[in-house]
Formats: structure tokens, C-alpha cells, sequence
């Protein structure tokens, strides 16, 4: 095996490890609560994270469709590091705070929303992932069949979280 295979199979374990503990790590850690620290403000802003998102994946999307591969990189590094940044402040809230129950009349929406938001956010970590890695690696051909998927999902995860966010924020 050559040293790039074997760099190759380094990273996709590095993927396969990060998709099972993230979503581990998470729901373990809405168990632990930290009290006294008020991060009230963090929904608001990680709501504000998932918009940003939203709107630098499009335009990542219209950057490569117009061949600006060079920005449809520097975009999607910004959308990692925002997902990121998002994960940190939405553990940190529910550390420090209890749930917030939805107390509106569109409960079958808010939850189907709800579901298939977090359903998503688990799965698509493995599949940005990998598309991510396969570009990374030079494998467009790869990365192209991956983003077919990752693009919507993501999209989709980064939306209904804003939605989620202005459902659920009468009642914080």
C-alpha cells in the first residue's frame, strides 16, 4: 500500500470515528448540566450561524457552477468552521439550560421540522465528511457524487434550524 493509500484510509477512519462520537457526545452531554452560567443569548446566535450557512452553501454552490473553484473552497471552509462554531455554542447552551418546551399550536409541524432536522444533522455529518475529504484529496469525480447529497441536507439542516429557532423562541 502506498504512502497516499494508507494517508487515505487514515482519514476515512478519522471520518467514520468523528460521525459516531460527535452524535455520542452530544446526547451525552445534554446529561451534564452546568448551572449559574446564563447563555440565554446563544439560540439567537446559533440560529444566526445556521442562516449564514444557508446562504454561504448556495452561493458555494453558484461560485463552482461558475467555475470559481478556488471560492467555492474558501466558502465551504467557512461553512465547516461555522458548523463548528455552531456545534460548540448549541452544546453550551444545553449544558447550561434546560429545553424549552414548543407551546404553539403547530406542534405536528414543529416536531416534524424538529425530527427531521436532527435526524439529518446526524447523517449528514459523515456524508459533508467524506464529500469534503474526496475534494480534499483531489477526487472530484468522488466529491461531485457525494455533494449531490451532502448540498441538499445540508442546506436542508441549516434552514430548518433557523425555522426551528423562530418556532420555538416566543416560548424561551
Amino acid at each position: 500500500m502506498s504512502n497516499s493509500e494508507l494517508k487515505s484510509t487514515k482519514y476515512r477512519k478519522i471520518v467514520i470515528a468523528l460521525s459516531i462520537i460527535i452524535p455520542i457526545a452530544v446526547a451525552a452531554l445534554f446529561a451534564i448540566k452546568i448551572p449559574g452560567i446564563d447563555l440565554t443569548f446563544l439560540p439567537a446566535f446559533y440560529a444566526t450561524i445556521n442562516g449564514a450557512t444557508a446562504i454561504l452553501l448556495i452561493l458555494a454552490l453558484v461560485f463552482i457552477k461558475n467555475g470559481k473553484r478556488r471560492n467555492h473552497e474558501i466558502t465551504i471552509k467557512v461553512c465547516m468552521a461555522l458548523s463548528v462554531l455552531f456545534l460548540l455554542s448549541y452544546i453550551a447552551y444545553h449544558m447550561t439550560s434546560d429545553s424549552t418546551e414548543y407551546e404553539g399550536k403547530y406542534n405536528l409541524v414543529y416536531y416534524f421540522i424538529l425530527i427531521s432536522h436532527i435526524l439529518l444533522s446526524v447523517a449528514v455529518i459523515p456524508i459533508v465528511l467524506f464529500a469534503y475529504l474526496f475534494a480534499w484529496e483531489g477526487d472530484f469525480i468522488k466529491h461531485k457524487r457525494w455533494t449531490r447529497f451532502a448540498f441538499p441536507i445540508w442546506l436542508y439542516v441549516a434552514v430548518t434550524g433557523v425555522i426551528v429557532y423562530l418556532m420555538i423562541s416566543p416560548y424561551y
